[in-house]
């Protein structure tokens, strides 16, 4: 495992905004036996840190020098937009934009002229831009920044290009399956979100980590983490729910 994916393993413990719990339930109502809040990173050090694990992705993989503007839905995906543009420009020297969405597009001021859905206005004909948010189960809130890009580009009558999503922690989950009342369907393993949304959009997802080698660290690094609103090390029956989770609703 990369010294990055080490650090982010390390933080999210820190932090609790991994852990392990009864009775959570995802926003989709399937039951899941762990949590992943990248909300927890709220202070300067915390917030830097992460921008650097993107930040550490973006370079590893050689990206970098293909984006001109890094870019986050509201509300976390805000935070983590700024926090890799710094990083990247502290830790590794390039020095670029960074944008984010308002929930409602402004009309007045700047925004009178057109309806401006982006803070920044960094946008510009041509432009490569590579989306960062915080997780990912299912990609419906992804389909839906895309279409606020694309309307942004329209307005403004320019052509942009995305080149990528990266994702802090990939969950690495199939999609819900729901019967004839709209119920959640438990048990039953949907279908791969990450391969539909890269074949529908043409664009390349990417993660610092997922959530199988994360665990697997942990528990084999025997580090201690939030389980059941107490720090200890990963127990055995704890692993074996979260491996029989994914055996159902995981990606292969």
């Amino acid at each position: 495992m990369e010294e990055y994916k080490k650090r982010l393993c390390l933080t999210l413990v820190e932090t609790g905004a991994l852990f392990f719990d009864r009775g959570l339930i995802l926003k989709d109502g399937r039951p899941t036996p762990y949590f992943v809040d990248l909300g927890k990173f709220c202070t300067g050090r915390l917030l830097l840190e992460m921008g650097s694990f993107f930040a550490e992705m973006l370079v590893t993989r050689s990206l970098i020098d293909k984006i001109d503007i890094i870019v986050g839905p509201s509300y976390k995906g805000s935070a983590i937009a700024s926090a890799t543009a710094t990083a990247l420009f502290q830790y590794h020297g390039h020095d670029l934009l960074f944008d984010y969405d308002r929930k409602e597009a402004k009309k007045h001021g700047e925004g009178s002229s057109s309806a401006a859905f982006f803070v920044n206005n960094t946008f510009f004909d041509g432009c490569r831009i590579f989306i960062v948010d915080d997780v990912v189960t299912s990609m419906d809130t992804k389909y839906e920044f895309l279409e606020k890009i694309d309307g942004e580009s329209r307005s403004r009558d320019i052509h942009v290009q995305i080149v990528g999503l990266g994702i802090g922690v990939d969950r690495e989950q199939t999609t819900a399956v729901y019967d004839k009342r709209g119920q959640v369907d438990l048990d039953k393993k949907g279908s791969n979100p990450i391969s539909e949304f890269t074949s529908k959009m043409g664009i390349p997802f990417f993660s610092v980590a997922g959530i199988r080698e994360i665990v697997e660290y942990l528990y084999d690094q025997k580090i201690p983490l939030l389980i059941s609103g107490e720090r200890r090390v990963m127990d055995k029956v704890t692993k074996k729910e979260f491996d029989e989770y994914l055996q159902i609703y995981g990606r292969g």
